[in-house]
């Protein structure tokens, strides 16, 4: 039995002890008082604090999160070895997706190092940084990359949603199908308003659908509304609905985008709409979508704690 998973299910209050248990897969942590300080946020963010596991605690776990997967924020090597350190030192952190480029010539020492640490499960590659996934493509050594991930049993999780990156999320999983690729922020993602782009995303998502091996992360939510976000929870459901229809109950995750997401509202607002959707799908799509699915996208480092499952 894994302690950092006895430890989240079991510190459940007893009020809690109907409630689906949720993993939150895609938070970030940072510290700017670091002496190097950070790439990001911007010192103007209202968010540029320290954001460490015990202030994750302080503003999920009253709403029943249990544990939460760490997507890194910074392109600095280094600090893929900083999360993890951060990480180990408190239990509700049981993942790490890291932030390394497939196609350097370092990147399968990188990866054999941080791999061995069985908190990383993956790492984020897209339109962040100034990288650009489409030109990546068409590099052999990216594709050898993305193969040796594959090869090493992680995870690959995208950023952020836009045609372009659906496109290329489908040449992915044309050219290593034994990946298993997360799409992040796709319940962010607004429609495009002109038709002919309107039909290619509806075209991509159905096909998206059909690869079993693609997931989607209903996170970034509030960034569908302006301001804090409408709380009405049906101003959300027709992009819900949309993504249930395409991925169905066993390739959707819940992330809440902590702490990016507090300009649009809080951590409770962000979770709202999510786990009023999933509560209309039954028991068992609730705990899939909250607990079970990031069992099996991250798979590597979180299949053997399912038995621990209510």
């Amino acid at each position: 039995m894994n302690r950092r998973i006895f430890l989240a299910v079991m510190g459940r209050t007893a009020s809690a002890s109907r409630s689906v248990p949720i993993l939150d897969t895609h938070i970030h942590l940072f510290d700017p008082s670091r002496p190097a300080g950070v790439p990001w946020p911007p010192k103007t963010a209202s968010f540029y604090r320290p954001t460490l596991p015990r202030h994750f605690r302080q503003v999920a776990t009253p709403c029943g999160v249990t544990g939460a997967i760490v997507v890194e924020c910074s392109p600095w090597v280094e600090d893929n070895q900083w999360v993890l350190d951060v990480a180990a030192e408190d239990p509700i952190i049981v993942g790490v997706v890291g932030n390394l480029e497939p196609d350097k010539p370092e990147f399968p020492h990188l990866l054999e190092r941080f791999s061995k640490n069985k908190l990383f499960c993956g790492i984020r590659y897209g339109y962040l940084w100034g990288r650009n996934l489409r030109a990546e493509l068409a590099r052999p050594a990216f594709s050898a990359g993305l193969k040796l991930l594959a090869e090493t049993g992680l995870t690959l999780d995208t950023a952020n949603p836009s045609l372009p990156l659906l496109e290329d999320v489908v040449r992915i999983t044309d050219l290593v199908p034994g990946l298993r690729v997360v799409v992040d922020h796709l319940a962010g993602m607004a429609l495009p308003g002109e038709p002919a782009q309107r039909a290619a995303y509806r075209s991509l998502m159905r096909e998206l659908g059909t690869r079993p091996q693609v997931y989607a992360k209903v996170s970034g939510i509030l960034r569908l509304g302006t301001g804090s976000g409408p709380q009405n929870p049906s101003f959300y459901r027709e992009k819900l609905d949309e993504l249930w229809e395409t991925f169905g109950s066993d390739r959707l995750l819940y992330g809440s985008d902590w702490p990016n997401s507090e300009p649009l509202g809080t951590y409770a607002q962000a979770l709202d709409a999510p786990q009023r959707f999933f509560r209309t799908k039954g028991r068992e799509a609730e705990e899939k979508c909250f607990w079970r699915n990031p069992q099996i996208a991250y798979r590597r480092s979180l299949r053997r704690h399912r038995k621990l499952l209510p």
